[in-house]
């Protein structure tokens, strides 16, 4: 239980802070829920609207197993103490804690890390404007981005952005905490939801749109990956094809090896606009052939492929086989996921069963805070070296949020074979050094220095192993056969740097049936069943596109985080393993558990959803304009028939009323926003108090009012590209508001001769020699 030495407070409930606190718990941190009288809201709570009875829902259950709970208010001055005890505090109270709670907290424990979770963060022009989950995705433009351009647009199921703001918190609290364990001073982590969900669900379409200059896209942006989710004989399949050769080696499969020189169908613009010339070659192949029969092609070809999960068959996919996926929730009997991430040969942590409400209250022992080590105030990973062999974006993303959080991150990618994302680019192939345009590269990469090795020659490896001999952490997220292939295994790195920490971010993890198929982020969707609740319910179901990366890629940094806290106590280095497809099976958590639990499978909705009556997207005067509303209670209610004087509407007084009436409610929204600018609907909206927003286009983020308030995008001079708009953490610490960006991502091999000779000790003539035989440059082969 590696943080045992660890308390945490947890006060005000919902999926974020109960994440954020279960991270905690399942590492061995003592986590004290602050429950009001009757117990949070959630512990009523079923997704399908399942009658409980006296049992508490199963996502409060999955959420909370190993804490304990307290009954109380946080203003009562008998609560003070108990506040002060704490390490950690995870507020998610509507309005924040009032200050002189935190200020009386603080002064008792100078070295308290408040975490602060809201939809907007604490500070900024948006702060204390109403929202939900539904409207934050429309403004970040995840639903903008999303759908057929037949159709309206259309959400992302499941709640991600609650899932995706606990890890961010998670990451924040432990680093915060790691940073005043050494300087005895605490800090405020505030945690944004809506940054989140931008660094989540935009994938950086400001950046492709500047890098482009086509800052002005013309509505409708949305679409659907071809080939991405499709019918086969007995259900659907879905597929991945981001690298150029898997295309091609799906035009193969599907017969139309004919299309193999088709520049226009082989480019994704160009297969868009032919998509139904597309897709009826595509299906003519799928719907003759199972779903079995079809992924076991595609795997043969290391096509990324896999089924759509739901709630009722995920445990039984071949790709959780021979894998310690699932696990018996202590209190309630059903199948949930397993902690999402292995520390190889550290004690682990039984789940306990989840505490009724109050049941702890009156038996809390005193808890000394953390000791100050008496180091410097710094960023918390300062002194910390990184060697990142990692590619596209869930492991750039996990070294990047190691880089902005202080640590010096070596990337390393080869002449050979360059990170895959620096191809995905805003220049074409004729333009000069046109690898160095890609989006995702320059939004995943900045603060790190890049030198390129060919891992495939001996003296490729050689060098590499002097960097790590060197290094506190080595993280990478290839199949586990790539690495070994190396010759870099962790039972080599071990034996060269005991201390180390070496983080592995396969797709399914480095055993089990599907040890070695190749996946991506869009896999992850279709295999957990984030894609299966996503869509409307008359189409096939769609991916969400963009979250599982991110959510890999940060519980990567938690558990490196963790490691590092083990490691500053014993000086020993531990194996860290961390798969995507874990990551996202936890954030898809309740379509599993409510199965498991109450046999009830979640749909796919479109735009409504069970937290939400009304919700959805109606259509505003203009070109393509829509505006986004979700009432999420009662007052809200109330106050949008007032403002739409609809006096008619005053019978549906619950939720489940307004949803049996939601066709007729939908009618009335749009007949109203017709008329008006999205812009001007949306003021009225929020006025009113009722949560909405237009839904804004991905490109369309970058000079946001909140998000160059908060420093969130930040602008970078790179030395090919310009200015560029980077992204920063979705969270502020109150000691270093920022700027967080300090140097630009790196060109390819771009500190070659600082690294390995300035700091290696590399002759200019060894350098000249590796250049020539290939082992390093600046300049991908044959390019």
């Amino acid at each position: 239980m590696i943080l045992q030495h660890l308390r945490v407070i947890e006060v005000g409930g919902g999926i974020a802070a109960s994440y954020a606190g279960k991270l905690l718990a399942d590492a061995g941190a003592d986590v004290i829920k602050i429950e009001p009288p009757g117990g949070e809201p959630l512990r009523r709570w079923s997704a399908s609207g399942a009658e409980l009875g006296d049992r508490d829902g199963p996502l409060f259950q999955f959420l909370n197993t190993s804490k304990r709970s307290v009954v109380g208010d946080p203003s009562d001055p008998a609560m003070a103490d108990l506040l002060a005890s704490a390490d950690i505090l995870i507020d998610s109270t509507d309005q924040g804690l009032a200050p002189s709670i935190i200020d009386a907290a603080r002064q008792a424990n100078p070295a308290l890390v408040l975490v602060s979770i809201s939809p907007w963060g604490r500070t900024g022009p948006y702060a204390h404007r109403p929202a939900t989950e539904f409207t934050l995705q429309a403004e970040c433009g995840g639903i903008g981005k999303r759908g057929n351009p037949e159709r309206p647009p259309v959400q992302a199921g499941g709640v991600i952005g609650e899932w995706t703001a606990a890890i961010y918190a998670g990451v924040g609290a432990l680093a915060a905490a790691r940073a005043a364990g050494r300087s005895g001073r605490g800090d405020h982590v505030d945690v944004s939801m809506f940054e989140t969900m931008v660094m989540t669900m935009n994938t950086y379409a400001w950046i492709a749109a500047e890098l482009s200059g086509d800052t002005n896209p013309e509505r409708p942006s949305r679409n659907v990956e071809l080939p991405s989710i499709e019918p086969t004989a007995d259900g659907h399949v879905g597929f991945c094809t981001v690298a150029r050769q898997q295309f091609l080696d799906f035009l193969v499969m599907i017969g139309r090896s004919d299309w193999l020189e088709d520049e226009e169908m082989c480019g994704y613009g160009g297969r868009w606009k032919r998509r139904d010339e597309f897709r009826a070659a595509m299906h003519a192949w799928t719907t003759q052939r199972t779903t079995a029969e079809v992924i076991a092609e595609a795997s043969a070809r290391r096509i990324p492929v896999a089924p759509i999960g739901s709630g009722a068959t995920v445990p039984t996919l071949e790709a959780f086989s021979g894998r310690d996926a699932f696990t018996t929730n202590p209190s309630g009997g059903f199948t949930q996921p397993a902690v999402p991430y292995q520390l190889h040969g550290a004690a682990t942590r039984p789940f306990e069963p989840v505490p009724g409400a109050g049941e702890h209250t009156g038996q809390i022992e005193a808890h000394t805070p953390q000791p100050n080590r008496g180091e410097p105030n710094a960023l918390p990973l300062a002194g910390i070296r990184v060697i990142d062999f990692t590619a596209w974006w869930a492991g750039p993303i996990a070294s990047h949020s190691l880089a902005l959080l202080g640590a010096d991150v070596v990337k390393i990618e080869s002449i050979q074979r360059a990170d895959g994302m620096r191809f995905a680019s805003a220049r074409p192939p004729s333009a000069d050094q046109w690898w160095e345009w890609g989006m995702v590269f320059h939004g995943a990469n900045t603060n790190k220095r890049d030198i390129t090795l060919d891992l495939r020659s001996p003296e490729g490896v050689a060098v590499a192993e002097r960097l790590i001999a060197d290094a506190d952490v080595v993280i990478e997220n290839f199949t586990p056969r790539v690495m070994d292939g190396f010759g870099l295994t962790w039972e080599r790195l071990s034996e060269i740097n005991p201390k180390l920490i070496m983080a592995r971010m396969p797709a399914f993890g480095l055993s089990g049936a599907w040890r070695n198929n190749t996946g991506f982020a869009q896999t992850m969707e279709q295999l957990t069943g984030m894609a299966n609740i996503t869509g409307y319910p008359d189409e096939d179901p769609q991916i969400p596109r963009g979250p599982c990366d991110p959510l890999a890629g940060m519980h990567a940094v938690f558990a490196t985080l963790t490691a590092l806290e083990e490691r500053d106590r014993t000086g020993q280095g531990r194996l860290v393993e961390v798969t995507m497809v874990a990551a996202a099976l936890n954030a898809a958590a309740e379509q599993l558990v409510e199965y498991s639990a109450l046999g009830r499978q979640l749909p796919r909705e479109g735009n409504r959803g069970p937290r939400a009556a009304p919700q959805g997207v109606y259509l505003a005067a203009g070109h393509e304009r829509w505006v986004a509303v979700s009432v999420a209670d009662d007052h809200q209610w109330k106050s949008l028939c007032d403002l739409l004087d609809r006096p008619d509407w005053a019978n549906y007084d619950t939720v489940d009323k307004r949803r049996a009436a939601a066709d007729s409610i939908d009618a009335g929204i749009a007949e109203w926003v017709a008329p008006q600018t999205d812009a001007d609907a949306v003021a009225q909206l929020l006025d009113a108090g009722v949560p909405a927003s237009m839904v804004v286009l991905p490109a369309e983020i970058s000079n946001h009012p909140q998000l160059r308030t908060r420093s969130f995008i930040e602008p970078i001079d790179h030395p090919v590209c310009g200015e560029v708009s980077a992204a920063s953490l979705p969270f502020r610490f109150e000691s270093s508001p920022g700027p967080w960006t300090k140097t630009p991502a790196p060109l390819l091999g771009q500190h070659n001769h600082e690294i390995l000779g300035g700091e290696l000790g590399l002759t200019d003539n060894e350098l000249a020699e590796l250049e020539a035989k290939g082992v390093s440059g600046t300049r991908p082969v044959g390019l």
